[in-house]
């Protein structure tokens, strides 16, 4: 499991021209599936991201987390952060999860964002989304399970 943080001023989705999740400030959260995760992985990644410390504290140190400034998530799938890159010219797919499996690890993942925090939004699986967002820094951290 891949999670790509970026910390924005602020964030939208959009499918075929329809706002499906939006956040102000906080996080937005780019998450890629693998074959090997689990729920119990999942947990683990969102309470580690909900604790990841990237916004600055009063001495501009990135000292707290999403949660501390009460900032938003907004979780996209992105199947694409799961692809193999590391040699070729063409990304390959055979450890990304397969798209049932997918589905249900992320709507368990923003099942637990709600339970442990509350304040998040969502892309649509699989659909053709377009985001816009700001991102703040920029400030882009890549968590990897």
């Amino acid at each position: 499991m891949k999670a790509l943080l970026q910390r924005v001023k602020f964030a939208r989705v959009e499918v075929e021209g329809e706002c499906v999740g939006e956040i102000a400030q906080g996080l937005l959260v780019f998450l890629g599936l693998e074959k090997h995760d689990d729920e119990a992985a999942v947990t683990k990644m969102m309470t580690r991201l909900l604790h990841y410390r990237v916004f600055s504290d009063s001495n501009g140190k990135m000292n707290q987390s999403v949660m501390d400034v009460g900032g938003g998530v907004l979780l996209v799938s992105q199947f694409t952060l799961a692809a193999e890159t590391k040699k070729g010219l063409r990304p390959g797919f055979s450890t990304a999860a397969a798209p049932g499996v997918a589905e249900g690890l992320y709507r368990f993942a923003l099942g637990e964002l709600a339970q442990q925090y509350g304040k998040v939004a969502s892309g649509k699986f699989g659909a053709d989304m377009q985001i816009s967002l700001l991102n703040d820094g920029p400030v882009t951290f890549l968590l990897d399970l």
